[in-house]
C-alpha cells in the first residue's frame, strides 16, 4: 500500500474477499429504497453539495445560499438528493446505470448492510484498484493517458472554468465506462470518489497492522478513495490508486458514491 509520493509504502496482507464490479448504481439504490423506505441524510437535511458548473444561473440564484469558502465551486443546493443530484429540476430518469451520488457514508453503510455486504476497508479498496499491479499509480500502469488514450473520467482543461470533455464526460459517467482493470473492476479511479470503511488518519500508515488493517478505532472523517470527474492535476491529483482523501460521514455530494465487499 501507499507509495513513495504518499509515504510510507508498506506491505499489507488481506483475507480473501469479493468486491462489486462497479459502484452501486441509481437503479440498485432505488431497489434498496423501495424495499426499505430508507431516507438519505441529504433528504433529511434538505440539501447537498453540487458543483457550480452543473448549475444554471437561474438555479444558482434560486437554490444556492452558501458556498464553500476557498472552494466556491462547491454550492450548498436546497433540494439536492440522490434522486435529484443537482437539485430541483434535475433527475436520474436517464441515469439508472450511473453511480448513485448524494449519498453519505452513513447512507452507504446502511445500503451495504441491507445487501449483506460491507464497505471496503481502505486496504481492500487499494488492493482491488491496483488490479494485481505493484506500486503503479493507475489501475492500468504508470501513464495517465497511455498512447493518448483516456482511461478514466477526470477533468481536462482549466479547473474549474473549462472542461474540454476530452474523455467524453463532464459529470459522472455510466458505471461500466472505460476499460476495467485486470480484476475486471470498472472505474476504480476517476468518475466518483468511493467511500471506504475506515476512519481517516493521515499518519495511520505508520502504525497500521500488517494483517487486515481496518483503520483507526475513532475519528471525525471517513476515508474516500479513487478521485472523481472533478479531479485535475492543478489542484486535486488524487485520481491514483495510492491517493487518500476524506470527508465527514454525513456529507453528500455530486461526486461521491461507493461499492461494496463481502468476505470470501
Amino acid at each position: 500500500m501507499g507509495s513513495e509520493t504518499d509515504p510510507p509504502a508498506h506491505r499489507v496482507e488481506l483475507a480473501a474477499f469479493y468486491i462489486d464490479v462497479t459502484c452501486v448504481t441509481n437503479e440498485q439504490f432505488n431497489e434498496f429504497v423501495n424495499a426499505t423506505r430508507f431516507e438519505t441524510e441529504a433528504e433529511r437535511f434538505g440539501w447537498g453539495f453540487v458543483f457550480a458548473g452543473h448549475l444554471s444561473s437561474a438555479q444558482q440564484a434560486k437554490h444556492v445560499h452558501w458556498r464553500v469558502q476557498g472552494s466556491e465551486w462547491w454550492c450548498r443546493v436546497e433540494g439536492a438528493t440522490w434522486r435529484h443530484p443537482e437539485g430541483p429540476g434535475s433527475n436520474i430518469k436517464k441515469r439508472w446505470q450511473h453511480p448513485v451520488v448524494q449519498v453519505s457514508w452513513n447512507d452507504a453503510a446502511t445500503y451495504a448492510e441491507w445487501a449483506g455486504k460491507c464497505l471496503p476497508s481502505e486496504a481492500e479498496w487499494e488492493f482491488a484498484a491496483r488490479g494485481g499491479l505493484v506500486q503503479k499509480p493507475f489501475p492500468w500502469g504508470d501513464q495517465l493517458e497511455p498512447n493518448g488514450r483516456h482511461m478514466m473520467n477526470v477533468w481536462q482543461g482549466v479547473f474549474p472554468t473549462l472542461n474540454t470533455e476530452a474523455d467524453g464526460y463532464y459529470g459522472p459517467a455510466p458505471v461500466k465506462s472505460f476499460k476495467p482493470n485486470a480484476y475486471g473492476l470498472y472505474n476504480m479511479t476517476g468518475n466518483v470518489w468511493e467511500w471506504c470503511w475506515d476512519w481517516f488518519d493521515p499518519d495511520y500508515y505508520r502504525i497500521s497492522p500488517q494483517s487486515n488493517p481496518r483503520g483507526p478505532a475513532t475519528g471525525e472523517q471517513r476515508v474516500m478513495r479513487g478521485g472523481s470527474y472533478l479531479c485535475h492535476h492543478s489542484y486535486c491529483n488524487r485520481y491514483r490508486t495510492d491517493a487518500r482523501y476524506s470527508n465527514t460521514p454525513d456529507s453528500s455530494t455530486t461526486n461521491c458514491g461507493f461499492r461494496c465487499v463481502k468476505s470470501a
